[in-house]
């Protein structure tokens, strides 16, 4: 399974010249991938029944890294790999920046430590071509000892499940609902994820249906619902990802 859609935007000029930068663009099409694959994770969890031993957002995590060290060539997913580490690297400086307190409570892990592990487990998938991604991103010589052993515990849990559904898809398990009247941000998100749920779609059966919805929603979030079977995006994550994208690119 190969995933053309970010590579078209890469190659692409920009498609919202004068409000976010090619650079930006990018940026923003990486984490918002990123990010519906870790709700997808969530929706398979939910969909098939699956044990979970932890914590679910890291099993959701995991098959974010695995599925982009999968359904990319090596520069492609190395770009949104990238991209993706230093979003999470991004809201931990906001966190720092407007001095708010680290939120063990919450069902997500901290930030930096969700950046060290997912680069860690891009790396241990590939890790001779992958040596100066993880030096860019200063993953630590202690970490890098165990990372390939760690990709290779993820995909023995994951790779089963999607092999699982691999299949000439009917086009019609993953349904796509968008609301079109958007900023430059949202309207990227939803370019991005349209393209990326008929790649699904093309791919995958499902066992049931599912629906991936972008629209504003008043909060910087993404989710899925158990009871209706969604994915949410909001507009708003994507506004929010592009401002740290420029602070990232700024620096």
């Amino acid at each position: 399974m190969t995933r053309l859609a970010f590579v078209l935007i890469l190659l692409a000029a920009p498609l919202h010249a004068g409000t976010l930068s090619k650079k930006t663009e990018d940026f923003v099409a990486a984490n918002m991938i990123a990010v519906l694959y870790h709700e997808f994770g969530h929706a398979l969890i939910d969909m098939l029944k699956l044990p979970i031993y932890g914590q679910e957002e890291d099993a959701a995590d995991v098959l974010s890294a695995v599925l982009i060290h999968d359904f990319f060539n090596e520069k492609t997913a190395q770009r949104i790999a990238f991209a993706t580490a230093n979003g999470f690297l991004g809201e931990q400086s906001i966190t720092e920046a407007e001095r708010s307190d680290v939120a063990y409570w919450d069902v997500h892990g901290p930030d930096l430590q969700r950046y060290y592990t997912f680069i860690c487990l891009f790396y241990g998938g590939n890790p001779i071509k992958r040596h100066g991604f993880a030096q860019k991103l200063e993953l630590p010589e202690a970490r890098r000892d165990t990372c390939e052993e760690e990709f290779q515990q993820a995909s023995f849990a994951w790779r089963p499940v999607v092999d699982k559904l691999k299949g000439i898809g009917d086009g019609r398990d993953i349904r796509f609902l968008a609301d079109y009247r958007v900023n430059a941000a949202g309207k990227l998100t939803v370019d991005v994820l349209e393209r990326e749920v008929r790649a699904l779609n093309r791919d995958m059966n499902l066992p049931g249906e599912l629906l991936v919805r972008v629209e504003p929603c008043d909060a910087i979030n993404a989710y899925y619902v158990p009871k209706t079977r969604e994915i949410i995006m909001c507009t708003e994550f994507a506004d929010y990802m592009a401002d740290i994208g420029d602070r990232k690119l700024a620096e």
